[in-house]
């Protein structure tokens, strides 16, 4: 980047060699400790996550410390664990952060000592939220080497700046310093990247390829404010900027000739012909059932008078339901892993990075990239219930299962859902309005093992013989939500049959049932969740993964399989919601 755009730079004089944060005498809490550990603390120690019994998203919780005592001594870094433990050798077990996460800077840990040793001033009405942390190597680097590098090294210096090493990075340039750690607006290698597209100074210049996508800018703008971290062992090297992903083969055509083999395996053209069934996904020979639901009519919904009635589970109506299939469990690790762990090099749309065109149609559905830790959180996954996918995973999961049998499988709808779970009941649970018979059908916080899942089909299963369908973990449903969905469905009339809310946007879909983490009246039939953000809130990735959801322990799903086969163009939208990316 040729960094001679007019910006008022601060003189700050960083000299990476002996340490940015040394230059920094006094740390202010918002603007240099807030961000370090709001990007490397607080999605481990906050409400939704406190290990080891400690948050730190206020001054009061940080004093109070966790199970090992304080995490703070203003005045005392060495009796501060907050410090201390980030000052570990990198395979220590109490390193803070782990070695798994990365290490914080040496500059970093010197902010953090400097600024107890001045009595860590922390605004009491400062609360910390959690943010993604910044990876150099991961998102900075192919950053700069495929947009910055190629006239800014050793031998092509535009602007006299270097940002081949380090050093040369924080020191070089007219207009140097172009990094300041910890102010964005200030260092030109951001600024300048968020000029407008037809500024003469925007950088990347248009003719270059700039300007970068928002994503990126954001990334180098999140890097420098968590204080511009560059590992000294690195230099840049110019590449080749990487071009638009090839098309995706997992598109209308793909599912056309997955819908010519469903229509022409599928046997059975009648509700008569309808039975319960075993079976076993053909590529990994793991075996799933599936329970033969007659249609029929329910009123969908709670009373008014239902205890812990929620505004969002009326008013009543009565709804028809086609005949179908439903899984008797929920879908297990068994079942699941070998679609989402696979030795294949994927995009981030979940496409093969080589792409064979003669490859059969079981091989072309997109699958998930490889998780970035392991998903099931130590739970178990032998006979355990798959979780934390997103709806956009589960519903390839369904095409994927698919293509290999010749059986539409997808997510239930809201309608489907409900009409099963009740199983010809109209009381809250399908043994009766008695919340405290709860632990002898479904597990749920009270009786939950070990606070965890259970291995499916340990309970009894309710009147239409389905496990786990009110407890275990909660399960997707194919709708985005809709506060007022039964006010919106009562006016559909006979339209409502075979009724799903269409995906336009990424939050909030439904998920049904109650799970492990919940009490009695979540796992009531007609309570309903709509996902959100925070169910990512810990996914490092920018932008976040279309595939999982790191927060959303508590979230499964269940097949179904309708008698009636869509057309083709109607299966490919269940199974492509299209609104997967944030």
């Amino acid at each position: 980047m040729r960094l001679t755009h007019l910006l008022t730079l601060t003189t700050l004089n960083v000299a990476l060699c002996s340490g940015a944060a040394a230059k920094i005498e006094k740390p202010d809490f918002n603007k240099h400790i807030k961000p370090i550990l709001e990007a490397a603390c607080v999605h481990c120690h906050s409400e939704k996550s406190d290990k080891g019994g400690l948050k730190l998203t206020t001054l009061e919780e940080a004093l109070k410390g966790g199970d090992n005592g304080t995490a703070l001594v203003p005045g005392d870094p060495a009796k501060s664990p907050l410090f201390t433990t980030t000052t570990l050798a990198e395979d220590a077990d109490e390193v803070m952060p782990p070695k798994k996460e990365g290490l914080l800077s040496k500059e970093q840990q010197e902010l953090l000592k400097l600024w107890i040793q001045q009595g860590a001033n922390w605004p009491k009405d400062v609360k910390l939220t959690n943010t993604v942390r910044v990876n150099f190597e991961k998102h900075i680097q192919p950053i700069l080497e495929e947009n910055c590098v190629s006239c800014h090294n050793a031998e092509k210096a535009k602007g006299d700046f270097n940002m081949a090493t380090r050093q040369d990075a924080f020191t070089t340039g007219e207009k140097s310093p172009s990094i300041i750690p910890f102010d964005a607006e200030k260092s030109g290698l951001f600024a300048l990247t968020a000029l407008e597209a037809d500024d003469d100074d925007l950088m990347p210049p248009k003719k270059s390829g700039g300007p970068l996508k928002k994503e990126q800018s954001d990334l180098l703008r999140s890097w420098i404010e968590q204080g511009a971290v560059w590992p000294e062992k690195i230099t840049l090297k110019a590449k080749e900027k990487k071009g638009p992903v090839s098309n995706n083969p997992d598109n209308l055509a793909l599912v056309q000739k997955i819908h010519a083999f469903i229509v022409q395996t599928s046997k059975e053209q009648a509700e008569a012909d309808m039975k319960s069934y075993d079976s076993k996904v053909p590529k990994t020979e793991k075996p799933y059932s599936m329970v033969a639901i007659k249609g029929g009519e329910f009123l969908m919904g709670s009373p008014a008078t239902e205890a812990n009635r929620k505004d969002d589970e009326g008013p009543q109506v009565k709804v028809k339901v086609k005949p179908f299939w439903m899984g008797k469990y929920e879908v297990t690790w068994d079942e699941y892993l070998p679609f989402m762990i696979t030795d294949v090099g994927r995009n981030k749309d979940g496409s093969k990075q080589k792409f064979n065109p003669e490859d059969a149609i079981t091989e072309i559905t997109s699958q998930p990239t490889t998780p970035y830790t392991e998903m099931s959180f130590g739970m178990g996954t032998d006979g355990y219930p798959a979780i934390s996918m997103t709806q956009h995973a589960a519903n390839k999961y369904c095409q994927w299962l698919s293509a290999q049998t010749g059986h539409f499988y997808r997510l239930p709808t809201e309608e489907e859902w409900e009409y099963a779970a009740r199983a010809g009941t109209t009381t809250a649970y399908y043994w009766g309005d008695d919340a405290s018979k709860a632990k002898d059908h479904e597990w749920y916080y009270d009786n939950a093992p070990n606070f965890q899942y259970a291995k499916v089909g340990q309970k009894g299963p309710n009147p239409w013989g389905l496990h786990d369908i009110l407890g275990n973990v909660a399960e997707w449903t194919i709708d985005q939500y809709q506060p007022d969905y039964y006010k919106n469905l009562a006016a559909l009339g006979d339209k409502a049959t075979g009724y799903f809310v269409p995906s336009t946007k990424p939050y909030p879909h439904t998920a049904r049932g109650g799970s492990f983490d919940d009490d009695p009246d979540k796992l009531r039939a007609a309570f309903r969740r709509a996902s959100h953000p925070d169910w990512k809130q810990q996914d490092p990735q920018l932008p976040k993964s279309i595939w999982y959801l790191t927060d959303a322990k508590f979230l499964g799903f269940r097949l179904v399989r309708p008698l009636e086969i869509p057309t083709a163009e109607e299966m490919y939208k269940y199974w492509n919601n299209g609104v997967e990316k944030e």
